[in-house]
């Protein structure tokens, strides 16, 4: 019986290790986000003068998101670890094809942001002049915009679909996801604070994971006490 209880209570360590991760990964892509918002204009065909006065706020942001991602991976981890046998194929491989996909251009935008500030601080004039400052802020734009966030729109999409399935979250937090994953999707270009809609909402349903599980454990802990 008490190896039985072991086994029990180290099962129950990942996953509310990885519901931290979800909640750290809402803050430091919040924490990112904000920085950039506040530091970069919100058209890609800025003059660039933010490199001047901005450039360490900005680069500040960018280091935190490799931190993000890490966590990111962790919060997809507890997803699926509360799905257990209940997984769908179809519905999983959208949800995680999203969420590595995601990542990837998020990771792809910052490295090339991260290069456009390199560069001007070693050659500021040559920059702006010869175009390259331009092409790089469009380019990262368009992969954060345009094609990082819908990939996020997916991602909730598809968490919430498995959610109403398996039961994993609230009914109400699974129908939010689908409004705020249309709202990515469809309004993304009108809104600058837009993005913030997704680290929100994955705030939200690891708070819940978190709660879920500590509660289940102190059930089970009280159980095999009483056994």
């Amino acid at each position: 019986m008490e190896q039985d209880i072991i086994i029990t209570n180290k099962r129950l360590v990942t996953p509310r290790a990885a519901a931290f991760a979800g909640i750290l990964f809402s803050i430091l892509f919040l924490t990112s986000i904000v920085l950039v918002r506040i530091s970069v204009p919100a058209s890609p065909l800025d003059a660039g003068n933010w490199l001047t006065t901005n450039s360490r706020s900005v680069s500040l942001g960018l280091n935190l998101l490799p931190f993000a991602g890490i966590a990111f991976l962790w919060f997809i981890g507890v997803v699926r670890d509360r799905l257990g046998e209940h997984e769908d194929r179809f519905f999983s491989t959208v949800f995680l094809g999203s969420g590595l996909l995601f990542l990837a251009m998020l990771f792809t935008s910052a490295a090339v942001a991260g290069g456009i500030i390199s560069v001007y601080g070693s050659a500021p004039g040559e920059l702006v002049a010869s175009g390259v400052y331009t092409f790089g802020r469009t380019v990262t734009y368009g992969i954060v915009n345009v094609y990082a966030m819908k990939m996020a729109g997916v991602f909730m999409m598809s968490t919430s679909t498995v959610s109403l399935r398996t039961g994993i979250i609230p009914r109400w937090m699974a129908f939010l996801g689908f409004a705020c994953a249309l709202f990515l999707l469809l309004s993304l270009n009108f809104f600058e604070w837009a993005p913030l809609v997704f680290p929100i909402w994955i705030l939200m349903i690891s708070v819940y994971i978190l709660w879920a599980n500590l509660k289940n454990s102190q059930s089970e802990q009280a159980t095999a006490t009483r056994s």
